[in-house]
């Protein structure tokens, strides 16, 4: 009989068995993770507004575990869920489906308006599973790019300042406002996803975030934040205003002035996101500099908005959504 059912404790022991093939490193902190999420049992019980943590569920048949997902609630936006992390054991893709399947229901239930996963590229047949299997639809892609010889002395930083919770409406108009494409509905962000959280310290990443002003008018034209999990690869995220001219290279100055006060050793990536206007001319820039592209994730979301038009031409996995960055 088929089953699916909370992680708890007792399941650990047999996902570690079907993650070994991480190497000890991944193996241990997929495992801390996973111990983390168990032991938050008041959060299950807490209605779908209040959520802020990862919640893992597993399929078993016979009692073995045959697969597992872990979903995260969107910060500042619990109504949008994110699918963090699927494994199943091989070529068992129905267990994926049903995986899916099931959170879709249990959250859709509790008033989730969203959902949301990125795919790796080369990850096709889980791309196939989750479009075709589970009705999700391609809305974009988004690259990461690594920054390496750049010497951030050569130029000025530009005058970021930190990003106050103030701030959060003006930056959420700036991030919607500079949105393409056929999908805009699935991928706009309200303010409270652009506010600190109080509970900031208890998530699995650290974010710094900044912001940078037309001096005349007080106008935000960008918006810079810095993601790291391991405190050692820090991944940056900028939105700008297409109307302004932004040199690219400073803003690479000011972010790795700002990671060198903290860190002696660290490796910088910048994410390009496809779906917003500035993406072709940051794509250049990128090019021009010589960075590598290391990673293209395709950005799938399942929702209550219905597309303007179909998209066209869309085109063994077993984790995804929690791919490390390379450091070599």
């Amino acid at each position: 009989m088929t089953r699916i059912k909370r992680l708890n404790c007792f399941d650990i022991p047999k996902i570690r068995k079907m993650t070994e093939y991480l190497g000890a490193d991944d193996s241990d902190k997929f495992t801390k993770d996973l111990q983390n999420e168990v032991v938050r049992v008041l959060h299950s019980h807490f209605p779908l507004k209040y959520k802020f943590l990862p919640e893992s569920y597993v399929l078993l048949e016979k009692n073995e575990i045959l697969g597992l997902i872990t979903i995260s609630p969107t910060i500042g936006n619990p109504y949008k869920i994110i699918i963090t992390r699927l494994i199943f054991q091989n070529n068992l893709y129905d267990v994926g489906r049903q995986l899916v399947e099931f959170v879709i229901a249990k959250y859709g239930a509790m008033g989730a308006v969203s959902f949301s996963v990125t795919v790796d590229n080369s990850h096709e047949e889980l791309f196939d599973l989750f479009m075709n299997g589970c009705g999700f639809r391609h809305c974009s892609c988004e690259n990461l790019w690594k920054i390496e010889n750049f010497d951030a002395s050569q130029y000025n930083p530009l005058p970021f300042r930190v990003c106050q919770n103030s701030d959060a409406k003006r930056v959420s108009e700036l991030y919607n406002s500079e949105l393409n494409g056929l999908y805009k509905p699935a991928l706009l962000r309200i303010k409270s996803e652009f506010k600190e959280p109080f509970f900031e310290g208890i998530t699995n990443f650290y974010k710094n975030r900044y912001v940078l002003e037309e001096s005349a008018h007080k106008r935000i034209i960008a918006y810079l934040s810095v993601t790291t999990t391991d405190n050692l690869n820090f991944i940056l995220d900028l939105t700008t205003n297409n109307g302004y001219q932004i040199s690219y290279d400073e803003v690479l100055s000011f972010a790795m002035k700002e990671i060198s006060s903290r860190k002696s050793k660290y490796y910088v990536f910048f994410k390009q996101k496809k779906y917003t206007n500035t993406s072709e001319h940051f794509e250049e820039y990128l090019h021009s500099r010589g960075f590598n592209c290391i990673q293209t994730q395709n950005v799938l979301v399942k929702d209550f908005y219905k597309p303007v038009k179909q998209a066209e031409n869309v085109l063994q996995v077993f984790l995804f959504g929690e791919q490390g960055v390379a450091s070599n």
